[in-house]
């Protein structure tokens, strides 16, 4: 949360932190498919109302972590129009892991792409090693905000 925070204080007003674990989504599955929440609702708006997205996420057994994932298959069942939410739209990705960090990257490039995204070359990796470079952080969020 704590990366998430230094790219809102450098984006300004502009920028609102989703936090997904705080949204305490059920575990999506056919069985409760059915029966959407309205949580799901109100993020796939926000999603769809934006014009860029910064994820950071930190990596968990070498992957995207669960509720991250969850989040993407629930907005993906919230009607014929949900690829909105994610199409044409500008992305960074950037980690904090407690491990390397480069596995969830990888990952999420890999699905945002997949899912419609554009996501610029460059990414954030930190880790307890690795301190967040603010040089890297400007340029790489300065880009993001020139192709929104």
């Amino acid at each position: 949360m704590e990366l998430a925070k230094k790219f809102q204080e450098y984006l300004g007003e502009k920028a609102e932190i989703m936090d997904l674990v705080a949204l305490e989504l059920p575990l999506y599955s056919s069985i409760t498919e059915g029966n959407l929440p309205g949580k799901v609702k109100d993020l796939t708006q926000k999603l769809i109302a934006s014009k860029a997205m910064v994820f950071v996420a930190p990596e968990y057994n070498g992957l995207i972590p669960p509720v991250l994932n969850n989040a993407i298959a629930w907005v993906s069942r919230t009607g014929d129009n949900w690829r909105l939410a994610f199409n044409d739209k500008s992305a960074v990705i950037a980690t904090h892991s407690g491990g390397g960090g480069a596995h969830v990257l990888i990952a999420m490039r890999q699905q945002l792409s997949y899912l419609g995204m554009n996501v610029i070359g460059r990414q954030i990796l930190t880790n307890f090693g690795k301190p967040l470079n603010t040089d890297s952080m400007a340029s790489v969020l300065d880009q993001l905000v020139k192709m929104s």
